[in-house]
C-alpha cells in the first residue's frame, strides 16, 4: 500500500451566490457578494511585452500555465503582472482550460466538522494529489450534513445540493443550489417540488432525479422528481409506490436503483426499487441485490460494487444474470479509512473518503475467467492511500462527486 503526503497549502476563496431568494421559511442564505470579470482582463493579457515565460510563442506558454495546480496559483500570481492576470481569475483559467479540452479529474468532498457541524466543500485535484478549497455554499442555518443528497454531472463540471434539513427543527428543506467548476461559484436553482432529506438520487441522460425521502412531517415519501437542469425545471415523475427514505443509491443501465439498506441488527429485510425513466415506471428490487447491497455503492465498468460495511469493509460486485454477490479478491480497504465513509470512481479506480478525509484509491483489475466456458469476469483490487494535509483532520464525509476540469 503506497502512502502519499499532501501539502495543506491553499488559496484564498471568495463566497458567491444569490442572496435573493428564500427557499424555506427554516433555511437562510448567506449574504455573500458576486464576482465580476474585469472589462480590461482581455486587454491586459494581450499586451505586447515580456513574454510569458522567456523562449516560449505565448499560446504555448500559455497551454502550460494551464497545467499548474491551483495550490500553486498564489505563488505562481508575483512572478509578473501578466500570470497575475491570468491566475487571479478562476472563470477565465477554468474556461480555457475546457477550451483545450483538458479532461483531469477532480474530487470534490462535502464535508463537515465533526465538534461544530459547520459543513464546507474540499477539492483533491487527483492529478497531482492536493488539496484546495471552494466557496462556500451560501447558507448559515446549522444543517444536518447527512440529509442532503448531491449529484453532479461531471464532464459539465457541475454538481447540485438538494434538500436536506435544518439541524434544529427537523424540517427538511426543498433547496437546490448548483455549483459551476468553470465560474467557481455557487446558485441557487428552483427549488425541489417536494421538500425531503434521506432521500435517493441519480444522474440519467443528464437529468437529476430524486426519490423517497423524509417529508415536512417526518413520513416516509413515495414521490418521485426530475431536474432539467438547461431549463432548471422540475417536474413530477412516477411514485415509487412504497414510502421509503434511502440508504443508498446507484445509476446502472440507465435505471435509478434505490435501496433503504440494512439496520442492524437484522429485524426486517431492507426494500428496494427500480425506476425505468424511459418506461417511467418502478418495479422491485432483486432479492439478492437488494439483501446483498450492504454498504455504500459505485459502478465501475458497468458493474455494481458495494463496500461492504458489515464484511470487513471488503468490496463485492453483483452479478445480474444469477442475482448473486460476489467478493473481490484483494486486501479490506486500509485501516485509515474510517467509517462514515463517501464513495465514488473514475477511470475504474474507486475513491473512498473516511474520516479526516483520509482517501483510498483503488485500482479495479477485470479478468476473463480462463477456465469458464461463459462471458464470466473476475475483478481484483489493489489500494493505496492518500494522507490529508493537519488541517483537514477533524472533518468528516458526507458525499463525494466527481468533476472534470
Amino acid at each position: 500500500m503506497q502512502r502519499v503526503r499532501l501539502s495543506s497549502q491553499q488559496t484564498p476563496v471568495h463566497k458567491l451566490g444569490d442572496s435573493q431568494i428564500t427557499l424555506s421559511p427554516k433555511f437562510r442564505l448567506a449574504v455573500s457578494q458576486p464576482s465580476l470579470l474585469s472589462p480590461s482582463l482581455d486587454y491586459e493579457l494581450s499586451l505586447h511585452g515580456e513574454p510569458l515565460i522567456p523562449g516560449l510563442p505565448d499560446d504555448v506558454a500559455f497551454n502550460c500555465l494551464l497545467r499548474l495546480p491551483i495550490e500553486s496559483h498564489s505563488a505562481c500570481r508575483v512572478v509578473c503582472k501578466r500570470w497575475h492576470l491570468l491566475l487571479g481569475n478562476k472563470e477565465r483559467f477554468f474556461t480555457r482550460r475546457k477550451e483545450l479540452g483538458f479532461k483531469d479529474p477532480w474530487l470534490y468532498v462535502f464535508a463537515f466538522h465533526k465538534c461544530t457541524g459547520k459543513i464546507q466543500w474540499q477539492v483533491l485535484d487527483l492529478t497531482h494529489f492536493s488539496w484546495h478549497s471552494i466557496p462556500a455554499m451560501p447558507c448559515k442555518d446549522k444543517v444536518c450534513p447527512h440529509g442532503f443528497r448531491c449529484a453532479s454531472i461531471p464532464r459539465d463540471g457541475t454538481l447540485f445540493v438538494c434538500g436536506g434539513m435544518v439541524s434544529d427543527v427537523d424540517c427538511p428543506l426543498d433547496l437546490v443550489l448548483k455549483y459551476e467548476m468553470q465560474k467557481n461559484r455557487w446558485t441557487v436553482m428552483n427549488q425541489m417540488i417536494a421538500a425531503r432529506s434521506f432521500f435517493a438520487s441519480g444522474v440519467i441522460d443528464g437529468m437529476v432525479y430524486v426519490a423517497g425521502g423524509n417529508s415536512t412531517e417526518l413520513f416516509e415519501l413515495d414521490s418521485a422528481e426530475v431536474l432539467d437542469p438547461m431549463k432548471g425545471i422540475w417536474r413530477r415523475v412516477s411514485s415509487m409506490g412504497t414510502n421509503m427514505a434511502s440508504y443508498d443509491a446507484a445509476v446502472l443501465d440507465g435505471k435509478l436503483l434505490v435501496t433503504e439498506g440494512w439496520l442492524w441488527p437484522f429485524y426486517v429485510s431492507p426494500r428496494g426499487q427500480v425506476y425505468d425513466p424511459r418506461t417511467d415506471t418502478w418495479e422491485n428490487m432483486a432479492v439478492g441485490l437488494r439483501e446483498g447491497w450492504t454498504g455504500s455503492s459505485v459502478v465501475v465498468y458497468g458493474r455494481l460494487f458495494v463496500v461492504s460495511e458489515l464484511e470487513r469493509m471488503k468490496l463485492k460486485v453483483y452479478d445480474a444474470d444469477y442475482d448473486t454477490w460476489e467478493a473481490i479478491e484483494g486486501p479490506p480497504l486500509p485501516e485509515q479509512i474510517c467509517k462514515p465513509f463517501a464513495v465514488n470512481a473514475c477511470d475504474y479506480k474507486i475513491y473512498i473518503v473516511g474520516r479526516n478525509l483520509h482517501v483510498a484509491v483503488g485500482h479495479i483489475s477485470k479478468l476473463k475467467q480462463k477456465c469458464s466456458s461463459e462471458n464470466k469476469w473476475t475483478f481484483s483490487v489493489k489500494w493505496y492511500l492518500v494522507d490529508p494535509p493537519d488541517r483537514l483532520s477533524d472533518l468528516t464525509p458526507s458525499s463525494s462527486q466527481i468533476l472534470f476540469a
